[in-house]
């Protein structure tokens, strides 16, 4: 009778399409089943915390995901604020009940060996398209920029005598990256077939044909198509490169706080995300390496 009359208010007062009202119909009805396989005697108005939190255990212990289960006691706290609103009770049992950790996905990179094939063995478009897009698959592996701050690059963002890139990230913060000899040439090679192809262009320093900037979804499409032929994983984006630099730099012992800042993040939080990744990709090797493992 209860369940009925929260779907009904979400139905006539909250104007919720019938979809989502099954869902909660399902998660609430699932919800009382559990309760009365826990103790007949009890009812949806005299369940406890303690009640809940088994719920949410078995409901674990049967394979639903931490997504799934949020979203079944996103349910149940919606229904026991009705039930507050309505005076059916007066404490809300979930208030205190919270809900499983989601897994954050480890950031998907692409191995040394994959970067050298990608770079010193892939076919490119001769000519300006083939020199441009060979660099920017260069640049994002060797600084670690986001796609959004490479297409704002402008010329006088690159200094070739300093080896330095200034960058301005989020929040229009900015930072300086430096580069090594190998970029260097790259850059230089760029800067000299693009002022030859073209007269005029609009400064900014990646530029279609026509001279101008570049956008985010034609750098997607070509950062896809040359992954695409060195790897088979789902991802493929410039942020994989970038997720490449930092794992990179962490296997060759940088320091962690000197990877936050060419990354240009805000906390060493985010940063240390990478420490995972390399400690997952430890664990495969000592499982395929080692004999007892």
């Amino acid at each position: 009778m209860l369940i009925d009359s929260f779907l009904k208010y979400l139905q006539f007062e909250r104007n919720y399409s019938q979809k989502t009202i099954n869902s909660y119909r399902v998660d609430l009805i699932q919800f009382e089943r559990s309760v009365k396989d826990c103790n007949e005697e009890l009812t949806l108005t005299n369940v406890d915390a303690d009640i809940i939190r088994q719920w949410i255990v078995s409901l674990m212990e049967k394979k639903y995901t931490a997504s799934s289960v949020d979203r079944k006691l996103s349910s149940l706290r919606s229904f026991y604020r009705f039930l507050l609103i309505k005076k059916e009770l007066s404490i809300d049992p979930t208030r205190k009940v919270v809900g499983p950790k989601k897994k954050k996905p480890l950031p998907v990179f692409l191995k040394e060996v994959e970067m050298n094939k990608l770079l010193d063995e892939t076919d490119y478009k001769e000519g300006f398209i083939g020199v441009r897009d060979h660099l920017i698959i260069e640049i994002f592996y060797a600084t670690g920029i986001r796609l959004s701050e490479l297409i704002g690059l402008n010329d006088t963002d690159i200094s070739i005598n300093d080896s330095l890139i200034k960058v301005t990230g989020k929040r229009n913060k900015q930072r300086l990256i430096p580069f090594g000899n190998e970029l260097k040439e790259s850059i230089s090679e760029y800067i000299n077939i693009r002022n030859e192809t073209m007269k005029t262009w609009s400064g900014a320093f990646f530029v279609k044909e026509n001279g101008e900037r570049l956008y985010s979804a034609l750098v997607e499409k070509l950062v896809k198509r040359q992954l695409t032929k060195v790897v088979t994983q789902k991802k493929r984006s410039p942020h994989v490169l970038r997720h490449t630099f930092a794992t990179a730099m962490l296997n060759n012992e940088a320091n962690l706080n000197a990877i936050k800042e060419l990354l240009g993040h805000a906390s060493l939080a985010a940063t240390e995300v990478y420490t995972h990744t390399t400690f997952e990709e430890l664990k495969k090797i000592y499982k395929l390496a080692h004999p007892r493992a």
